[in-house]
């Protein structure tokens, strides 16, 4: 059994056929695939899942806090496994998300928390940019 579906039965989430093979879906993603994607990755494994599993599944992970969804300000949700802390830079022309970790940002974070009279329980940190044109 991996670790994600450990995760999920210590959650109190029965494990079907079909869930199983959603988490290897998103256990394999280097990316932030979308529902469509999740379903059509999951298709190729298991032709009798539907759609509507997918989003009840993706749905159900989010809430036990075992995915992490974004909007990323797509129009679409996106999706990953919610294993470790980092932050996500999206190029705004390719939609490409980067994903990174910064000990000084994680620092400034608590320290204006703390400042504000708060200890940080929480937060996600989205940056949108364009890639810096080099003049040749």
């Amino acid at each position: 059994m991996s670790d994600l579906e450990e995760r999920c039965q210590e959650a109190g989430l029965k494990m079907t056929g079909q869930r199983r093979i959603i988490l290897k879906v998103l256990g394999k993603s280097g990316d932030h695939p979308s529902v469509e994607d999740v379903y059509e990755r999951a298709k190729k494994l298991d032709s009798s899942i539907s759609i509507a599993t997918v989003y009840r599944t993706l749905n159900l992970l989010d809430e036990l806090d075992l995915v992490t969804k974004h909007e990323f300000q797509e129009g679409y949700a996106r999706y990953e496994l919610n294993w470790d802390h980092h932050h996500h830079l999206v190029d705004l022309e390719t939609g490409e998300v980067i994903e990174f970790q910064n000990d000084e940002l994680e620092k400034l974070k608590i320290k204006i928390a703390n400042e504000l009279g708060y200890d940080l329980v929480d937060h996600r940190l989205e940056l949108y940019g364009k890639k810096i044109k080099k003049d040749k």
